[in-house]
């Protein structure tokens, strides 16, 4: 008995001995990426060079998107900064979830952020144990609860807000002066920056600062067993329009005061991402980093985006509002030169991540987004057939944007709703909804029907808002779905 038993463990011990054997081996032929996810903040459609621009120097990431896949019909799920960012993070439309507004300034006055319940992408990562990084903007919570070392990330440096002044020599003298005078409340893009909960002293150019802080996770996570994910959110180009003299030098011909500022806050971004790149590739990670950028949202015509050929720009459901540049990078897996013309979301980042990470997502968390790995690769359409949702109230009323393959309803500035072949017409200038009134319709009642999934907003920007709100009895969705 003892020997047979002796034999079955030797059997067991040699069978797990080969899975494990099996398993390193098959690990070393495809091993999981590290993926770093680089966003800008307010990126017009047409700022960088891989989407045709002409007087903003962009080459490092040029370089990556023309050797990677460029998405040119890339959208973020909501026209501004923290419902976008909410719904990368958790994989669904913000409206699901009451976060279809920003949180206020100095959100940790109301002590709000985006629900616990929901678990954040970089959760999943880390519990498949990744070292997870974020650095940037967060905009998703400023007290504890909802601090990005409580929502998967196990590294977190940067601000905590919706927005940040670049130069600490100017921020910082005018926060000491406040902060002596007793405020209780100092405006947030005055305050320190942070790691890892406690205050840190930058002294550098914020978007330079934060490029150094990727390159040294980068460096301390390659010396780790398992691989890493890296959210670097720059706060550039969002205001306020701060650049280095230096960078707006190249952009002398920019006779546009806004438009050389923004374009040398861009300059440094691209400046950092080659910073980071050169850093991969010292270690040895850069041929396994899957690397994505993209915006949190469209440009802000109003302050030096250029959003060509697109319509408007942040905050709007036209395409302008939503749609934004993209690219995928991975040498080991995906060849040089691809334009992929399909829709994508930002959302699909969620169960796109985790299948390539092997890492589990718990049953009971709803997704919006796709897997759609397999799609991009095989050049298909993974929203084929899918309805593609943008909504963005404002006061008394809401604008809407629904696309269904290569058609897009419309709804702005309590105009009536108009139909657009978005494929054929991006800038949406030809309104096809007398042509196709059954199309309008159908696409309507879908919009209206997802509008009932949505909750209550749990904050509003502003207190006018949120009393606005309540007087205008919104959404008054009955209101924005009729056809007239």
């Amino acid at each position: 008995m003892k020997m047979k038993l002796g034999t079955c463990t030797l059997a067991v011990s040699l069978l797990l001995s080969f899975v494990a054997c099996s398993t390193r081996i098959d690990k070393a032929e495809a091993p999981r990426p590290n993926i770093v996810v680089v966003m800008c903040d307010d990126l017009g459609y047409a700022d960088v060079g891989f989407n045709g621009s002409t007087d903003i120097k962009t080459p490092a990431l040029d370089q990556l998107a023309n050797e990677g896949m460029k998405f040119t019909s890339a959208y973020v799920i909501h026209p501004f900064c923290g419902p976008s960012r909410a719904g990368l993070m958790v994989g669904r439309y913000p409206h699901k979830i009451g976060a279809q507004f920003n949180l206020p300034p100095n959100s940790e006055t109301i002590g709000k952020g985006i629900d616990l319940n929901e678990k954040y992408i970089s959760s999943v990562l880390q519990d498949a144990g990744y070292y997870t990084g974020a650095i940037g903007k967060w905009h998703l919570g400023s007290v504890e609860a909802f601090h990005p070392n409580n929502r998967g990330f196990d590294e977190y440096y940067g601000f905590l807000g919706g927005g940040h002044k670049y130069f600490p020599e100017e921020y910082r003298v005018i926060y000491e002066k406040q902060k002596k005078a007793g405020k209780k409340v100092i405006f947030e893009y005055l305050l320190p920056l942070e790691r890892n909960g406690k205050e840190v002293q930058e002294t550098e150019y914020i978007t330079d600062a934060l490029s150094r802080e990727a390159v040294q996770f980068v460096k301390e996570g390659a010396k780790k067993d398992d691989p890493f994910f890296l959210y670097l959110a720059y706060n550039a180009p969002h205001v306020p329009l701060e650049a280095k003299e230096e960078d707006m030098a190249l952009f002398a011909d920019i006779k546009d005061q806004d438009r050389r500022t923004y374009a040398g806050m861009v300059y440094a971004v691209d400046r950092g991402v080659k910073q980071l790149v050169d850093a991969l590739k010292q270690t040895g990670e850069y041929d396994n980093t899957l690397i994505v950028f993209l915006s949190d949202n469209g440009g802000k015509v109003s302050k030096g985006a250029n959003n060509y050929p697109l319509k408007e720009g942040k905050g709007s459901t036209h395409e302008g509002g939503y749609r934004v540049p993209m690219f995928f990078h991975w040498p080991d897996q995906l060849q040089k030169g691809q334009v992929f013309e399909h829709p994508i979301l930002a959302i699909d980042f969620y169960p796109t991540f985790a299948k390539l990470a092997g890492a589990s997502i718990p049953e009971n968390k709803k997704l919006d987004g796709l897997d759609i790995w397999d799609d991009i690769k095989a050049g298909e359409n993974p929203h084929d057939d899918d309805m593609i949702y943008c909504l963005r109230h404002r006061v008394g009323y809401t604008d809407v944007g629904v696309r269904l393959n290569e058609w897009k309803a419309l709804k702005v500035n309590q105009e009536p709703w108009k139909l657009f072949n978005i494929v054929e017409d991006m800038s949406e200038d030809l309104d096809l909804s007398d042509t196709h009134p059954e199309i309008l319709k159908a696409l309507v009642i879908e919009a209206e029907q997802w509008s009932q999934t949505h909750q209550q907003p749990h904050w509003f920007h502003d207190k006018a808002t949120g009393i606005d709100w309540r007087d205008d009895n919104m959404p008054q969705f009955e209101k924005t779905f009729q056809l007239d």
